[in-house]
């Protein structure tokens, strides 16, 4: 889950959006406070809690503005660890990385390393960073590492580094800008009405045809079989759980040769089957070689039925 804010009116507008297995932000919650304070940010997400996200271990992706930060992070809280975790957005990183550094070059050493997957990869980076400037390793250790780098982020994110919040909301408001308080909640009723019913249809179609995964599963599964045949495999343990995978051939962005797959932890030394929990090419070529069932590998919420369900129900917003 992503919050952010944006200045579409004379007030501050706070929402919440939803990333789910079709890679699609689908808005659940807006606010329109009379600034961007602690207090109106504490008032927005108190409800968001009670009347929408009541679930366990939800991550909240934002910016670093002190009035969400000091929200989320309030005595009493329930948006905090266990119940919640904190993560940063990458672009917003990358632009205070710019006015305190001000190097476009490094600027993208820092966005590698916190989009790595592996520990291997984010070392590679992070060395690069420090042999530069230490100055630039000592700003970044003040934030939790599992708050901008995506290889100790257990998972969580998704792959989700970043979000387009202000863009998606841009659209929803086009032409509402300076209006009047009813006209723009009357204009993100009924464009999100057309985005329900529109969505639902689309996923409906999709289930009745058969599909079993969402569209971007597939892509991603089909782009990282290219690899399979160019592999060796070799397996450790009669319950066919432990392997090493060794590439052939060069492949683009890969830093090693060899990797370990642990199916029954969840895990590959590429980081890709733990931070996007679905086989990596590695996971792949051990399941073709064992014969097993890649499918069982991937998380529920990339199932068709999953997209569904997040359309199922009428579009019925509460004030």
């Amino acid at each position: 889950m992503a919050i952010g804010r944006n200045r579409t009116t004379s007030f501050l507008v706070g929402y919440s959006q939803w990333r789910y297995g079709n890679a699609n932000i689908l808005p659940i919650a807006f606010a329109v406070v009379e600034g961007e304070t602690k207090e109106e940010w504490s008032f927005f997400l108190s409800y968001l809690r009670e009347h929408v996200t009541p679930q366990h271990g939800l991550l909240v992706i934002s910016d670093r503005h002190k009035s969400i930060d000091s929200a989320l992070n309030a005595e009493g809280t329930l948006w905090k660890p266990p119940h919640a975790f904190q993560a940063f957005r990458t672009r917003h990183i990358a632009a205070n990385f710019m006015t305190h550094f001000k190097n476009i070059d490094l600027k993208k050493v820092l966005i590698n390393a916190a989009y790595s997957k592996s520990q291997r990869e984010f070392a590679h980076y992070f060395g690069w960073l420090r042999g530069e400037n230490m100055a630039i390793t000592n700003w970044l250790e003040k934030m939790q590492r599992s708050q901008w780098a995506q290889y100790v982020d257990e998972g969580r994110r998704f792959g989700h580094m970043t979000t387009n919040i202000s863009e998606c909301i841009n659209a929803v408001m086009k032409g509402s800008r300076n209006s009047p308080i009813t006209t723009l909640v009357k204009s993100s009723y009924f464009r999100l009405g057309e985005l329900f019913a529109r969505k639902g249809s689309e996923a409906l179609t999709q289930l009745q045809i058969g599909a079993e995964f969402s569209q971007t599963l597939v892509k991603t599964i089909e782009f990282n079989s290219k690899h399979v045949n160019t592999m060796n495999v070799y397996q450790f343990d009669r319950l066919r759980t432990n392997f090493t995978v060794e590439e052939l051939a060069a492949v683009p962005g890969s830093r090693q040769q060899n990797y370990q797959v642990l199916l029954n932890e969840g895990t590959c030394d590429c980081g890709y089957f733990q931070a996007l929990h679905l086989p990596c090419r590695h996971v792949l070529a051990a399941c073709s070689h064992a014969r097993l069932d890649w499918k069982s590998f991937i998380h529920p919420v990339y199932r068709i039925e999953s997209v569904f369900n997040v359309y199922r129900s009428e579009f019925r917003p509460r004030a």
